[in-house]
């Protein structure tokens, strides 16, 4: 590693010349060396670096760093992670397969109740809007309430409006003319 002061730079043209008393002539620099410094080089400034031989004959500095001039924080972008949301869907669709089993097997093995005259059973009749009813019409639907309250966590249109008619304490519905998330754009 050597090191040199920048004897010119031209700040229009990205480069410039190291003077350097390790070696016999100026260095050329151009600016995509110093890409990890805060600043621009002024002339003037003591600069750390290698020397590479082009093709062409002539050398040039490279890895190249000003002395007492902090490098740049370099951010790196991490990966965005997408939250599997069929992990909630196969489960439901699990339970229900379950339940369908179990009830094709609760039929076919003879356990339901048969009507023989000895053995009558009472006819109950369920009322419309019945929480039996409305339990069994929520398991066939492909949402569930889980505690997202705003049109940001909503993956679809049909979800937002799950969400509105099933889920308390939403905020999607900021008119409440029961159209949810009008001004997203996404639906």
């Amino acid at each position: 590693m050597h090191k040199g002061q920048l004897k010119s730079w031209k700040d229009d043209k990205g480069f410039g010349f190291i003077q350097s008393s390790e070696l016999n002539q100026d260095t050329f620099i151009h600016i995509s060396a110093l890409k990890a410094m805060s600043r621009k080089p002024k002339v003037g400034d003591f600069i750390y670096f290698e020397v590479e031989k082009q093709a062409n004959g002539k050398s040039r500095a490279v890895n190249c760093r000003i002395e007492g001039v902090a490098s740049k924080v370099v951010q790196r972008h991490r990966p965005r992670v997408h939250k599997n949301t069929s992990a909630p869907k196969s489960k439901l669709v699990i339970k229900l397969v379950v339940i369908g089993i179990g009830a094709f097997g609760y039929q076919r093995l003879g356990l339901a109740p048969s009507n023989t005259p000895a053995q009558q059973t009472p006819n109950i009749s369920i009322p419309s809007n019945s929480l039996l009813e409305s339990a069994f019409s929520n398991t066939s639907s492909q949402f569930s309430c889980d505690g997202r309250q705003h049109c940001s966590q909503m993956t679809s249109r049909a979800e937002a409006e799950y969400f509105i008619q099933h889920c308390p304490n939403t905020k999607m519905d900021g008119d409440n003319d029961g159209i949810p998330c009008e001004n997203d754009s996404r639906f």
